[in-house]
């Protein structure tokens, strides 16, 4: 691997830390916790099992999430964070199961937090939330793709879902990609 490479990758991981503290940061911890104060209703709705499924989804989102923004520095040689995307078609990873992993871990750690905390105002964040994203995904972050990796991107999405993952991870005909 070349020093350009890891140069590239260094700063990019350095963006994307910076990018995750922020951006992701605000949406699944500030701002649940403007609306909370992460205080418990007591009792939780659902008891026990809710707050260990909510347990399950935070930590499933805090994971998937990381690696997608560590996929994005590995494969990608960029960030999330438009001005310094990345230079390759990030397929790998939790890629090769669904297109948007990083909205929906985000969606699972607010999830997540409603279901620990007890707190309805959670899920209606994460509703107003979804309808705003799905439309950046569509008419700006697709077309967007699209213009930039062209047959690439084309056959990613023949092949992989927008929101729901599929089972069996995609595999690129003509790539090497990492798990």
């Amino acid at each position: 691997m070349g020093a350009d490479v890891r140069t590239r990758r260094r700063r990019a991981g350095l963006v994307s830390a910076l990018f995750m503290a922020a951006g992701p940061g605000t949406v699944a911890g500030v701002v649940p916790y403007l609306l909370t104060r992460w205080e418990r209703r007591d009792p939780v709705p659902g008891g026990v099992p809710a707050q260990v499924a909510g347990s399950v989804l935070v930590a499933i989102g805090g994971a998937a999430i990381t690696s997608a923004f560590v996929r994005f520095v590995r494969e990608g040689l960029g960030t999330p964070i438009p001005v310094a995307a990345p230079t390759e078609l990030v397929v790998g990873g939790i890629y090769r199961h669904v297109r948007n992993p990083m909205y929906l871990a985000l969606a699972s750690a607010v999830l997540g937090q409603a279901l620990l905390l007890g707190r309805a105002r959670l899920l209606v964040y994460t509703g107003v939330m979804a309808v705003p994203v799905t439309a950046f995904v569509r008419l700006r972050e697709e077309p967007a793709l699209a213009a930039q990796f062209g047959e690439q991107y084309e056959l990613y999405c023949e092949n992989v879902p927008r929101w729901i993952p599929r089972r069996r991870p995609w595999e690129p005909p003509h790539r090497t990609v990492e798990p």
